[in-house]
């Protein structure tokens, strides 16, 4: 297992290599100038030579990229044309933000995906699993800008329920300590602090929830059914086993496996539906920051948004390799 994980961080190495040039050349060729867009549109061509040097965009690309890969290597990301500060530090304040409200996702995805895909495979070919399973169309089909706006009009401006954006009620006065609205919530405020920050998770949790849960209930679906169709399933059952203790005590455990692989790459893939989830919310997290970043063609901060979602990603596809391997002894690698 040691040397399996060695074998996967040096392939890593090259691949997030790889995805820092092609952000480097992506973010430069989609147009735009930063020093355009800091100084304006009346700025002196003398006033715009001087901040391209100062940002060092008047250097050939592959200096560029050097410069930068030296840095990143060290630790350092560069500077924000945006904010000013440090990008490690703007993606260190805003982690936090992105990480509970992927947390919140996948706690509602995962119990409510594998119930979903449990109960259509017990139930398989009625009417109840035609309509879980068109459930599950419907959810990875929904854009998920769309599904947070018709959330917004339904919960948050018809009903009242829940607030419209943000993550904490600005009149409570949270002061972000640790970045985790439900913790600084508590904090500070108490029960109401929670109670406040958890309403405001409610909404963009059950939106960026939606593609994972649809996607887990397909997959315990088939791999359910798969298992129920193995020989010693059906010799279990033909020997006189209840189809309940069967399910629950043999198939289960076997189909769940598999799953839990994929729940770990949907929350990669979280961190990029994120993205959007967080604009339409105004969520104060790494997704919102990034769209920012792209306006302001902040080259900078952009990188370091896509790295850092590269790195995430690739860790949690080592954690769904290990946890596969953990739980299915027969797998040796």
């Amino acid at each position: 297992m040691v040397r399996y994980l060695a074998r996967r961080i040096l392939v890593f190495v090259p691949s997030l290599i790889l995805v820092s040039m092609l952000t480097f050349v992506m973010v430069r060729t989609a147009g735009g100038d930063p020093a355009s867009l800091k100084l304006g549109l009346h700025a002196s061509p003398e006033s715009l030579a001087r901040l391209r040097r100062e940002l060092g965009l008047a250097d050939p690309w592959p200096l560029q990229y050097w410069h930068w890969f030296v840095d990143a290597v060290r630790g350092n990301l560069g500077r924000s044309y945006l904010t000013g500060s440090n990008v490690t530090y703007e993606l260190l304040n805003r982690f936090p933000a992105t990480l509970e409200l992927a947390a919140a996702s996948m706690i509602i995805a995962v119990p409510l995906g594998v119930a979903v895909g449990t109960i259509s495979a017990v139930r398989s070919h009625t009417v109840i699993d035609n309509l879980s399973m068109v459930g599950g169309l419907v959810g990875i089909s929904i854009p998920t800008f769309w599904l947070g706006v018709m959330l917004i009009i339904v919960f948050a401006v018809w009903l009242g329920l829940v607030p419209v954006a943000g993550s904490v009620d600005v009149h409570m006065g949270v002061y972000p300590i640790t970045g985790f609205s439900l913790i600084d919530g508590f904090l500070e405020e108490g029960w109401p602090g929670f109670s406040d920050a958890a309403r405001h998770l409610i909404l963009p949790a059950v939106t960026l929830a939606g593609w994972p849960m649809a996607i887990l209930a397909r997959h315990m679906r088939s791999s359910l059914l798969e298992v129920l169709h193995q020989d010693y399933a059906r010799t279990a059952r033909a020997k006189g086993l209840r189809f309940v203790r069967l399910v629950w005590r043999h198939a289960f455990p076997n189909a769940l496996i598999p799953v839990v692989a994929v729940a770990a790459l949907e929350t990669g893939y979280l961190l990029g539906g994120a993205v959007i989830t967080e604009t339409v919310f105004a969520w104060p997290g790494i997704g919102n920051l990034t769209i920012q970043a792209l306006a302001a063609r902040d080259y900078m901060l952009v990188q370091g948004t896509v790295l850092l979602f590269a790195v995430v990603f690739a860790a949690l596809n080592v954690l769904a390799d290990v946890t596969y391997a953990v739980l299915d002894p027969r797998i040796r690698y």
